[in-house]
């Protein structure tokens, strides 16, 4: 696995146990999108993302790009007008169907025969395909193995007890050369109950140490 690092001169806080028993159920994530509460979301797309892009991509056509929590990132239409395949996984139907409404995209949906109550949304050219379901879940849909991963806010809201599935999922998903990039967030984890959840630089290398 490639990685794109950069050194802001981040801070690390030593004190990152504070938050290990903090859950939000996915009830309370589909809520968020019911009431509106999606700061998270960036209209404009993601600055880091827009800054490493040329990097991300390295000139390579045709990849297959992966979105852990996507919600309705404007990102993915950037890779799919680039010629690459998108799939992502929400849990939020609400948010899926935003997606493909705000991009100005038809889509079809059918249902996951693998995941009980899942669906899968296509768009009609086939490029994007969007997983309405638990990331947990995900696996036993073989969705196959993944040339990207712009994880654009994902680690940082799963439960802190999930990061260990969370990141052997990511691993399963990776071709040989796979580029990885990741967006966290710095701050000090005793002021703020997350999510976002703050992780540090020694904890992402364990979870993808292999």
């Amino acid at each position: 696995m490639d990685a794109i690092r950069t050194s802001l001169d981040i801070k690390e806080y030593p004190d990152t146990e504070v938050q290990k028993n903090r859950v939000l159920t996915l009830e309370e994530w589909q809520e968020k999108w019911v009431e509106r509460k999606i700061t998270f979301h960036q209209e404009q797309g993601h600055q880091l993302l827009k800054k490493y892009l040329d990097t991300f991509l390295k000139g390579e056509s045709g990849l297959r790009v992966f979105f852990p929590l996507c919600g309705k990132a404007v990102e993915m239409k950037w890779f799919a007008d680039r010629g690459h395949s998108v799939v992502g996984v929400e849990i939020s139907e609400l948010g899926i169907r935003e997606f493909f409404m705000e991009q100005n995209l038809t889509y079809s949906e059918e249902p996951i025969t693998e995941i009980p109550g899942a669906k899968v949304f296509k768009s009609s050219l086939g490029n994007i395909s969007l997983y309405c379901c638990s990331l947990f879940d995900l696996p036993r849909a073989n969705i196959g193995k993944f040339d990207r991963i712009w994880d654009r806010g994902a680690l940082v809201a799963i439960n802190p007890g999930d990061r260990k599935r969370y990141a052997d999922i990511m691993l399963s998903l990776m071709r040989k050369g796979v580029q990885y990039l990741l967006s966290v967030l710095s701050y000090d984890p005793t002021k703020h109950g997350g999510p976002p959840f703050y992780v540090s630089d020694a904890e992402i290398e364990k979870l993808f140490e292999k």
